[in-house]
């Protein structure tokens, strides 16, 4: 952690200095490294200023004296000599991001998102500025005298600034006034992108244009000339675009775009300096402006600076010597394991220095030696492991990896499904749930199977289902999906029925028509004289016994209606007895 940052910037030269060769560089937890850059060592470590990472440094023009700002929301003035803090005091409500000393170094711009002028003997802020919505990243003086050379020049008033910030494509430009009222930016530079490196030329008279090279996170850098002379209502745009390709010959007809890291102004203002290619070995390239044209792509073939030596970087790959009591634990996910071979003990040791004639052997062969293989390992009773399972499910729902997904969830075995579920940590369950809702919406020969997975989900973490408030918005559209699927449920069972018999009619059609036709006549038949005598006495015996039956089911209604008669009058307290009630009734 206590590695550096990213380098500052260098210390201002001045004459008769012995400090000329000090890089201060702000690390991320706080302390400031002073390295001398003539001995190639780190020469002294200011420490106890800040409590979090250190956003920016700024060297004074006087040498010994060192402005830094962090994290912490405070800003601190160094003594470099004597390594201590000179002082130190809150600079924003939030981190503070940026520093700029003025130019006569009296004053000290300081900017979190809004920006702030200081006045360094007091301490006290001496303007306010509204500033960028996101954090400031690059602020700097755009003059050094003011326009107006009428009235008397104090060292601030009537100066301009640029600033800069993250995800931000305005530059914007300030104006200080010898009032307090306004606070807003008097014009800005629009660019492509985020600017990721700002550098100009100082306007020293007052008919002198202010030259920006803006460099965006596109690669692209941006040239901006113009007379700082007011206010300006429209953002301005750049005077020339540069960009830089590959010419896109050796098979590969395409240039492709070679990104700007940086860009400085030399001395004469009329030539820059470009850096661009990759970050480990950049280019840097002296180019002469040419503003007439509005767009510049300077063709660079890069690939034959920048290939690389393979042949130095040459891994050993060593097998370890072990018994078969030693347990080898590698990296991976837990609950797989992979053995390791022991080397034959009448094979020689295989060479790792290459011959003159040899090829060098491949990251598969490499590989192949270590047999990393978790395929071939395998549990005792044969089924994969659910720890693994579960492990692996929480792993492809965190990092939404397609494969190791349909991996886990394509499994059919119950038991693996309810263990797997069983064993998954609690805060997977929702992210769970919105996967399989996904699933189901698509083909319907993995639904069967998700629902499996929904079924285990709910019976097991129905608790922790219960306790959560926003669990109806977190279902609504696994709600919709298994109403609009039972909604046609019975329709489809309907139509499946009725597709049922045709095909059965189809299919039995068909079986008839295969079947060859049966002679059916009869070879030989007997006829008997008594069978019809008998048939007639029997019909005469059936009808008597109909008759006897009718008669008996008569007399058995007739009873019943007479019992049913009684038990009224019983109810409604009649009696036989009393003739007058029973004349009544008639």
């Amino acid at each position: 952690q206590d590695g550096p940052q990213r380098k500052k910037r260098k210390s201002e030269v001045g004459e008769e200095d012995k400090q000329l060769d000090i890089l201060a560089i702000g690390t991320a937890v706080g302390s400031i490294l002073l390295y001398s850059t003539v001995k190639g060592e780190l020469q002294s470590k200011l420490d106890g200023g800040h409590d979090s990472r250190v956003n920016c440094v700024r060297w004074h023009q006087d040498n010994c004296c060192l402005y830094s700002c962090s994290d912490d929301k405070h800003i601190v003035e160094w003594n470099t000599q004597t390594c201590k803090v000179k002082c130190k005091w809150k600079g924003d409500n939030s981190s503070v991001t940026c520093l700029c000393i003025s130019p006569d170094g009296k004053m000290l711009l300081s900017a979190g998102r809004t920006i702030k002028l200081w006045d360094l003997e007091t301490k006290e802020v001496y303007r306010h500025f509204t500033g960028h919505a996101t954090s400031v990243s690059s602020l700097m003086f755009t003059t050094v005298k003011p326009m107006n050379e009428s009235k008397p020049f104090d060292g601030i008033t009537g100066l301009y600034f640029l600033s800069g910030a993250i995800h931000d494509r305005l530059l914007s430009v300030w104006y200080i006034r010898s009032d307090r009222k306004e606070k807003n930016a008097v014009m800005s530079f629009t660019v492509s992108d985020e600017p990721t490196f700002v550098d100009l030329t100082v306007s020293e008279v007052k008919e002198e244009p202010v030259k920006l090279a803006v460099v965006c996170r596109d690669g692209q850098l941006h040239l901006f000339e113009h007379i700082l002379n007011g206010y300006c209502k429209k953002p301005l745009t750049s005077n020339c675009t540069i960009q830089i390709a590959t010419p896109g010959n050796d098979g590969d007809s395409t240039p492709k775009p070679v990104p700007i890291l940086a860009a400085a102004f030399c001395t004469d203002k009329q030539s820059l300096l470009l850096v661009y290619g990759n970050t480990l070995q950049p280019i840097i390239e002296k180019v002469s402006l040419n503003t007439s044209e509005s767009h510049i792509c300077l063709v660079r073939d890069i690939q034959k600076v920048l290939s690389l030596k393979t042949d130095a970087a040459l891994t050993k790959v060593k097998t370890p010597v072990v018994n078969s009591d030693t347990k080898v634990l590698v990296p991976g996910i837990p609950g797989h394991s992979t053995a390791v071979k022991t080397p034959a003990s009448g094979k020689e040791k295989k060479k790792n220095k290459r011959k003159p004639g040899e090829t060098e052997e491949s990251i598969e062969e490499r590989l192949g030696a270590l047999d990393i293989d978790v395929s071939k390992v395998k549990t005792p009773g044969g089924l994969p492991q659910t720890d693994s399972f579960a492990v692996l499910l929480v792993q492809g729902l965190e990092s939404n990896d397609a494969e190791i997904l349909n991996k886990v969830l394509n499994t059919r075995k119950e038991n693996i499904v309810k263990n797997t579920v069983a064993r998954m940590p609690i805060h997977a369950v929702i992210p769970l749930l919105h996967e399989l809702t996904k699933r189901l919406q698509g083909n319907p020969y993995s639904a069967s199977v998700m629902v499996r997975w929904l079924k285990s989900v709910f019976t097991l973490h129905a608790s922790y289902l219960s306790t959560l408030p926003d669990l109806i918005p977190q279902l609504g559209m696994l709600y919709q999906l298994m109403e609009s699927r039972v909604k046609t449920l019975q329709k489809l069972s309907r139509l499946h029925g009725r597709l049922f018999i045709l095909v059965t009619q189809v299919a039995a059609s068909q079986t008839v028509q295969d079947v060859p036709e049966v002679n059916q006549t009869a070879k030989l038949v007997y006829e008997d004289d008594s069978s019809s005598e008998e048939g007639s006495d029997d019909e005469m015996i059936a009808d008597k016994d109909s008759d006897e039956n009718w008669d008996e089911d008569e007399e058995k209604e007739e009873q019943s209606d007479e019992q049913d008669m009684t038990v009224e009058k019983e109810i409604n307290g009649d009696s036989d007895l009393e003739p007058e009630n029973e004349s009544e009734e008639e």
